[in-house]
């Protein structure tokens, strides 16, 4: 294996994949949440970086081609997992990450099979946007379960009369309840949204490559 910049950058990204878990056993919220986000939009970007660095300076290599996909997949499913245990297993959540796990457990176990002839499920386009969806949608989740935590902080101990009287304006918000909620809805919609969008588009890429394997799958 070469030590290329490129192939580095793949390898702490997958080394980041756990530490993303990690933040949750060793820092309190909302504090896991913030240091999760951003050591996952780091190691995100890192995807871009990797493969733009690798084209430019011509240190493509085989190492990095199959470490990148599966640097991906280990984000997005630990991601996935960490998130839908803090969200209580909703349902708009468990839902869609259940189908993108599937997903890459299905296709990884395809390109496993075929060996050699694994080529033949070429990264797309489509597959592409796929990853930016889901890592955009893992983001904006982690920021809601920040603001959720500072939400349920600053009500801590509020009967509902005075907790109305706050969201209506009524009396001083000093706790600055209203942003932190208004936080945490508009962010929770845009993540649903987001993982919702990658999940269509992670069920329309695990079916194209299905389909593209299937003359490797007949029997003679």
């Amino acid at each position: 294996m070469m030590w290329t910049v490129p192939n580095i950058l793949t390898l702490l990204r997958l080394l980041a994949a756990p530490g993303v878990a990690i933040m949750f056993l060793y820092f309190a919220r909302p504090w896991a949440d913030w240091f999760a986000l951003v050591l996952f939009v780091v190691a995100a970007t890192t995807d871009w970086v990797d493969g733009y660095l690798a084209r430019a300076w011509s240190q493509e290599s085989k190492f990095g081609a199959m470490l990148d996909p599966i640097a991906d997949k280990a984000m997005v499913v630990i991601a996935l997992l960490v998130i839908c245990g803090f969200s209580g297993m909703d349902p708009w959540i468990l839902l869609p990450a259940t189908l993108i796990m599937f997903r890459e457990t299905f296709v990884s176990g395809l390109r496993e099979f075929l060996g050699d002839t694994a080529g033949t499920l070429k990264v797309t386009s489509l597959a592409k946007w796929k990853t930016a969806a889901q890592m955009t949608a893992i983001a904006v989740l982690f920021s809601t379960g920040a603001f959720e935590t500072y939400f349920n902080m600053a009500i801590e101990g509020l009967d509902q009369q005075t907790f109305d009287a706050v969201i209506a304006g009524d009396v001083p918000d000093e706790g600055g309840i209203r942003w932190k909620l208004n936080g945490m809805i508009y962010s929770w919609w845009i993540g649903i949204v987001l993982l919702w969008t990658a999940m269509v588009l992670t069920v329309i890429t695990g079916f194209d490559y299905l389909r593209k394997a299937m003359p490797y799958l007949r029997d003679a």
